[in-house]
């Protein structure tokens, strides 16, 4: 895995793209009281996003491989961080809603424990410098 972080220059005032190995560009910026414009999420946000992104992936997939009768995911996390630093995340919480048909908590909670435990190498990243707390609610389509 590769990428490259690129400043944009001065006139962009901290704003940098990222080029990841597969191709794709994201552009993140700091807060403007830091020097940034606000073109863009922060990097800390990036990697909370990213891995809400790696999370929802293994829960989905896990449910599909199981063949249940999965339609939606979505992941939000709430962190906390150190207030020196490095400002690490100290506490972050995974709230899950899972869409489908008829799917069972057990198996949502399993989905879960698996990725957190086993799957989502970002968060079991995370989890070495933060407490990590997740929930899950099911919302059954009709």
């Amino acid at each position: 895995m590769e990428c490259t972080v690129r400043w944009i220059g001065s006139d962009a005032g901290m704003s940098f793209v990222a080029e990841t190995g597969s191709g794709h560009a994201v552009v993140m910026d700091g807060a403007p009281e830091a020097g940034g414009r606000n073109l863009g999420p922060r990097p800390m946000e990036m990697l909370l996003a990213g891995t809400g992104g790696c999370t929802a992936f293994d829960v989905v997939l896990i449910l599909k491989k199981g063949r249940h009768a999965v339609t939606g995911c979505e992941v939000s996390l709430k962190a906390e961080r150190a207030d020196t630093d490095p400002k690490v995340f100290t506490h972050v919480h995974f709230h899950y809603r899972v869409k489908g048909r008829q799917l069972k908590p057990e198996a949502v909670a399993r989905a879960i424990e698996l990725s957190k435990d086993k799957y989502c190498s970002a968060s079991i990243m995370i989890g070495e410098t933060a407490k990590i707390t997740h929930d899950f609610e099911i919302i059954e389509e009709a």
